[in-house]
C-alpha cells in the first residue's frame, strides 16, 4: 500500500515532522537522544499526560501513545479538540488502510496549519514506531500549545523561556537559563504557582536541598489548583543529569496558558503606565507654558508705561539720552522677548498636537494667558513702541527748532534794544524852545530822518513778535521771559510812536520860524539813513543763524548769498555818493569859511559811522563764505550717509520679501517628502541666521543717519523700521513653519499616513486655498470636502467646523484639515480602554487598592494614581477603596462613564 509522504524545507535527523517557522531551534533533537531511556520515558509519560488534559474534554484518553494513536481516530479527536476545528469524516473500517487513510488525514491537518513535515507517513504511526509518535506529538504540542506564545519580541520556545525568567526573576535561588537542569530543584515551578497564585504555595519555606519535595509541591498544587495534570515524575527528573527539555517545555507550557489572565494584567498595567507618562509630559509643559506666558506679559505690563510716557524734556541732550535709551530697548532688550514670544507660540503648538495625538482634550491656558491674549497684548507693546519713536524724533526736532528761534530772538532783540537805547529821552528833549531858526529846522529834518529810521525797523519789531508767538505755539520751556521781553519791546515802540508824533507837532509849530536849512546835510541824512539801515539789515543778515536738511536748501542760502555779493558794487556807489556829499559840505565851508560845528544836525551818523559799518560788512562778506560752505560740506556728508543706507536697504528689503515668498512656496509644496521639506526650511533658516551680519551694519548706517539728525531720505522707500519690522516678520515666518512640517510628521507618523496620502491631502488644501496663504475660509473648506464625496447637510458641517476650528477664527489650518481626515482612523487610547484595564488590575472590583496599585504598577506611576485618585463609595467599598473609573474620565476630560 503507498503511503503520504510530506515534503519539508528543513530535515532533522530523518524522522521529525516540524514548522519552517518555530521548529529551528529545536536542532537538539538528535536522533541518538532517542535511545536514552530516561528521556524517552519522561516524553512518553509527558506527552501522554498532555494528550489526555485535552482527550478527556472529550470524555476518553489514551494508555499506550505508539498503540493508541494507530488506528488514527484519537489522533482525529485529539486534532479536533485543541484545534476548535472539524476534521474530515474518519474512515469506519479496522483494515490496515482504514487506519492509514486516518493517520493521513490528521497528518494533511497538520500540514493545513503551516507545518511541513519531515520524512514522516501514515505508516510509521499505524505500525506503533514509538520515536515517530512521540515526535508527531511533539510536533502538534509546539504547534498549539508554544508557537503563539508571544513576550516582546520573541516567541514560542525564546518566548516562553523570556516569560518564565521575567516571572521568577524576583526570586531567590531561581536562575531560569533553559529548559531542562534549570528545573531539576523544583524552585522554578513554585516561584510559577507563587507569582500568580501566593495563596496557594509558601515559598519562603521551601528549600533548595528538597528538589524532590519542591517539585512534587509543585506537580500536586498545579494538579488540584490549576487543573494542571501531572506530567513528570519528580525522581526522572532529579536522578537524570539532564531532564528531557520537550517534557519540561510541554509541561510548563501549560502553566503559561493557565496564568494567560495575569498576562492581561501586566498588559493593562503598562497602558496605564504610557497614559500616565503621556499626562504627566503633558502637565509638565503645561506648566512651562504658563511660567512663560506670565513672564512675557509681565515684562509687557511693565515696558508699556514707559513707552507711554511722553513728558517732554526742556533740553536736546535730555531728549537724546531718551532717544540712546530707546535704541538700547530696540537692539538689547527686545530681540530676547521676541524669540520668548515665538517659542511660546511653538510650545503651545507642539502641546496642542501632543493632546490631539493621545486624544486628550485640548490644553486651554489660565485666563488672560492664552496665545490670543499674547498675540494681543504684543500688538499693544508695538503700537505705543511706534509712536513713541515718532514722539521723540518729532520733539527733538521741535527743541532744534526752539534752540534756533530762541537764539534768533535772542539777537534780534539785542540789536532792537540797542537802536532804541536813549530814543525815549532824544524825543522827549525840548530844545526846539531855545534853538535859533535854523537850528529848529534842522531839528526838523532830524526828526525826518530818525522816522524814517523808525519806520525801517517795523519790520524788526514784527519779526520780533512772530518769533515769539513761535516760540509759545512750539511750548518753549523758558516761554515766560521770552513773552516779558517782546511785551517790553511792543510798549516800548508804542511809546516811541507817541513821541515821536509829539515832537513832529513841536517841530512843525515853530517850523514857520525857521527857513535856513542846510541841504547838504540833510541829503546826507536822508541818503545815509537808509544806506546805514541797509547796511545794518546786511550786517544782520550775514550774522543770521541757519538750518538746513539737505543739498537743495544750502545751495538756495549760497544762491542768495551770491546775489547779496552782486548788489554789493551798487552798493559801494551809494556809499562814496553819500561820502561826497560830505565832502562837499567840507569843500563848501572851506570854500565860503564856514565854521562848521562838526555835526550834522540832521543826523547822528557820521562819514566814519558808514565807512566803519562799510568795513564790516567787508569782513563779514567771506566768513558768511566760509559758513556756507561748511554748511554744505556737511549736507554732502550726510547724503553720503543716505545714499549708504538706502544702497543697502534696497537690497536687503526685496530680500526679505524673496525669502518669505520661498518659504511660502515650500509649505504648499508636494513634490517632495514632508523631511524634504524639512531640509530645504532648515537650510533657509540658517541662511536667515548667516544673514543677520547684514541687518546689523544697516542698524549701524541707520544709527549714523539718526546721530546725524537725517529725518527723511529720497533714495528709498525702505525705513530702518520696515526693515526691523520684516526681518522680525521673517524670523517668525521660518519658525512657525518649521513647526507646522514639524506637527505634520508628527502626526504623519503617529497616525500611519504615507507620503502619498499628505501629498494628496496638501495637493487638495491647496486646490481650494484660493488665496494661497496657508488657510481655507469655510466655504472653501465645504467645497474641498464636498469633492472628496462627503455628503454635509449644515448641522453635519457646522459639527465638522467646531473640530477643525474650535477657536471659532473662521478660517481652517492645513493642520486642522491633516487632523481631521486622519481622526476617524487613529489608534489612541480612550477613557474606556483605561478603565477596562484598571478593571483587570483590580481583579473585576469596581475599585482598586493601594496595595494592588503598588503591586502592578512602577513605583511613580503608582504614586501618581494614588495622589490623584479619589475614594471610592459605592455599596462594596472597603477600607483603602480608590475610583479608577472617575480618574480615567479625568485623564480624558470627560463626564463619569
Amino acid at each position: 500500500m503507498s503511503t503520504t509522504h510530506i515534503e519539508t524545507h528543513v530535515q532533522y535527523n530523518h524522522s521529525y515532522m516540524m514548522t519552517e517557522d518555530y521548529m529551528a531551534q529545536e536542532e537538539d533533537w538528535d536522533r541518538d537522544l532517542l535511545l536514552d531511556p530516561a528521556w524517552e520515558k519522561q516524553q512518553r509519560k509527558t506527552f501522554t499526560a498532555w494528550c489526555n488534559s485535552h482527550l478527556r474534554k472529550a470524555g476518553t484518553q489514551i494508555e499506550n501513545i505508539e498503540d493508541d494513536f494507530r488506528n488514527g481516530l484519537k489522533l482525529m479527536l485529539l486534532l479536533e479538540v485543541i484545534s476548535g476545528e472539524r476534521l474530515p469524516k474518519p474512515d469506519k473500517g479496522k483494515m490496515r488502510f482504514h487506519k492509514i487513510a486516518n493517520v493521513n488525514k490528521a497528518l494533511d491537518f497538520i500540514a493545513s496549519k503551516g507545518v511541513k513535515l519531515v520524512s514522516i507517513g501514515a505508516e510509521e504511526i499505524v505500525d506503533g514506531n514509538l520515536k515517530m509518535t512521540l515526535g508527531m506529538i511533539w510536533t502538534i504540542i509546539l504547534r498549539f500549545a508554544i508557537q503563539d506564545i508571544s513576550v516582546e519580541e520573541t516567541s514560542a520556545k525564546e518566548g516562553l523561556l523570556l516569560w518564565c525568567q521575567r516571572k521568577t526573576a524576583p526570586y531567590r535561588n531561581v536562575n531560569v537559563q533553559n529548559f531542562h537542569i534549570s528545573w531539576k530543584d523544583g524552585l522554578a515551578l513554585c516561584a510559577l504557582i507563587h507569582r500568580h497564585r501566593p495563596d496557594l504555595i509558601d515559598y519562603a519555606k521551601l528549600r533548595k536541598d528538597d528538589p524532590i519535595g519542591n517539585l512534587n509541591t509543585a506537580f500536586e498544587v498545579a494538579e488540584k489548583y490549576l487543573d494542571i495534570p501531572k506530567m513528570l515524575d519528580a525522581e526522572d527528573i532529579v536522578n537524570t543529569p539532564k531532564p528531557d527539555e520537550k517534557a519540561i517545555m510541554t509541561y510548563v507550557s501549560c502553566f503559561y496558558h493557565a496564568f494567560a489572565g495575569a498576562e492581561q494584567a501586566e498588559t493593562a498595567a503598562n497602558r496605564i503606565c504610557k497614559v500616565l507618562a503621556v499626562n504627566q509630559e503633558n502637565e509638565k509643559l503645561m506648566q512651562e507654558y504658563e511660567k512663560l506666558a506670565s513672564e512675557l506679559l509681565e515684562w509687557i505690563r511693565r515696558t508699556i508705561p514707559w513707552l507711554e510716557n511722553r513728558v517732554p524734556e526742556k533740553s536736546m541732550s535730555a531728549m537724546q539720552r531718551k532717544l540712546e535709551d530707546f535704541r538700547d530697548y530696540r537692539r538689547v532688550h527686545k530681540p530676547p522677548r521676541v524669540q520668548e514670544k515665538c517659542q511660546l507660540e511653538i510650545n503651545f503648538n507642539t502641546l496642542q498636537t501632543k493632546l490631539r495625538l493621545s486624544n486628550r482634550p485640548a490644553f486651554m491656558p489660565s485666563e488672560g494667558k492664552m496665545v490670543s491674549d499674547i498675540a494681543n497684548a504684543w500688538k499693544g507693546l508695538e503700537q505705543v513702541e511706534k509712536g513713541y519713536e515718532e514722539w521723540l524724533l518729532t520733539e527733538i526736532r521741535r527743541l532744534e527748532r526752539l534752540d534756533h528761534l530762541a537764539e534768533k530772538f535772542k539777537q534780534k532783540a539785542t540789536l532792537h534794544e540797542t537802536w532804541t537805547r536813549g530814543k525815549e529821552e532824544m524825543l522827549s528833549q525840548k530844545d526846539y524852545e531855545s534853538a535859533s531858526l535854523y537850528e529848529i529846522r534842522a531839528l526838523m529834518r532830524k526828526h525826518e530822518a530818525f522816522e524814517s529810521d523808525l519806520a525801517a525797523h517795523q519790520d524788526r519789531v514784527e519779526q520780533i513778535a512772530a518769533i515769539a508767538q513761535e516760540l509759545n505755539e512750539l511750548d518753549y520751556h523758558d516761554a515766560a521771559s521770552v513773552n516779558s521781553r517782546c511785551q517790553a519791546i511792543c510798549d516800548q515802540w508804542d511809546t516811541l510812536g507817541t513821541l515821536t508824533q509829539k515832537r513832529r507837532d513841536a517841530l512843525e509849530r515853530v517850523e514857520k520860524l525857521l527857513e535856513t536849512i542846510d541841504q547838504l546835510y540833510l541829503e546826507f541824512a536822508k541818503r545815509a539813513a537808509p544806506f546805514n539801515n541797509w547796511m545794518d539789515g546786511a550786517i544782520e543778515d550775514l550774522q543770521d543763524m541757519f538750518i538746513v536738511h539737505s543739498i537743495e536748501e544750502i545751495q538756495s542760502l549760497i544762491t542768495a548769498h551770491e546775489q547779496f555779493k552782486a548788489t554789493l558794487p551798487e552798493a559801494d556807489k551809494e556809499r562814496m555818493a553819500i561820502l561826497g556829499i560830505q565832502n562837499e559840505i567840507q569843500k563848501i565851508a572851506q570854500t565860503y569859511g564856514i565854521k562848521l560845528s562838526g555835526l550834522n544836525p540832521y543826523t547822528n551818523l557820521s562819514h566814519l559811522d558808514i565807512a566803519n559799518k562799510w568795513d564790516r560788512v567787508k569782513q563779514l562778506v567771506p566768513h558768511r563764505d566760509q559758513t556756507l560752505q561748511e554748511e554744505l560740506a556737511r549736507q554732502q556728508a550726510n547724503e553720503r550717509l543716505r545714499r549708504q543706507f538706502a544702497a543697502q536697504a534696497n537690497i536687503i528689503g526685496p530680500w526679505i520679501q524673496t525669502k518669505m515668498e520661498e518659504i511660502g512656496h515650500i509649505s504648499v509644496d508636494i513634490s517632495g517628502s514632508l523631511e524634504d521639506q524639512m531640509n530645504h526650511l532648515k537650510q533657509h533658516e540658517q541662511n536667515i541666521i548667516n544673514y543677520k551680519a547684514n541687518i546689523d551694519k544697516l542698524e549701524g548706517d541707520h544709527q549714523l543717519i539718526q546721530e546725524a539728525l537725517i529725518f527723511d531720505n529720497k533714495h528709498t522707500s525702505y525705513t530702518m523700521e520696515h526693515i526691523r519690522v520684516g526681518w522680525e516678520q521673517l524670523l517668525t515666518t521660518i519658525a512657525r513653519t518649521i513647526n507646522e512640517v514639524e506637527n505634520q510628521i508628527l502626526t504623519r507618523d503617529a497616525k500611519g499616513i504615507s507620503q502619498e496620502q499628505m501629498n494628496e491631502f496638501r495637493a487638495s488644501f491647496n486646490h481650494f486655498d484660493r488665496k494661497r496663504n496657508g488657510m481655507m475660509d469655510p466655504d472653501d473648506f465645504r467645497a474641498c470636502l464636498i469633492s472628496m464625496g462627503y455628503d454635509l447637510g449644515e448641522v453635519e458641517f457646522a459639527r465638522i467646523m467646531t473640530l477643525v476650528d474650535p477657536n471659532n477664527t473662521g478660517v481652517v489650518t492645513f493642520q486642522a484639515f491633516i487632523d481631521f481626515m486622519t481622526r476617524e482612523t487613529a489608534e489612541t487610547d480612550t477613557a474606556e480602554q483605561v478603565v477596562a484595564s484598571f478593571k483587570i488590575l483590580a481583579s473585576d472590583k469596581n475599585y482598586i487598592t493601594i496595595e494592588e496599585l503598588r503591586r502592578e504598577l512602577p513605583p511613580e506611576q503608582a504614586e501618581y494614581c494614588i495622589s490623584r485618585m479619589t475614594k471610592y463609595t459605592g455599596a462594596d467599598a472597603v477600607s483603602g477603596a480608590l475610583d479608577y473609573v472617575s480618574f480615567s474620565s479625568a485623564l480624558y476630560g470627560e463626564s463619569d462613564l
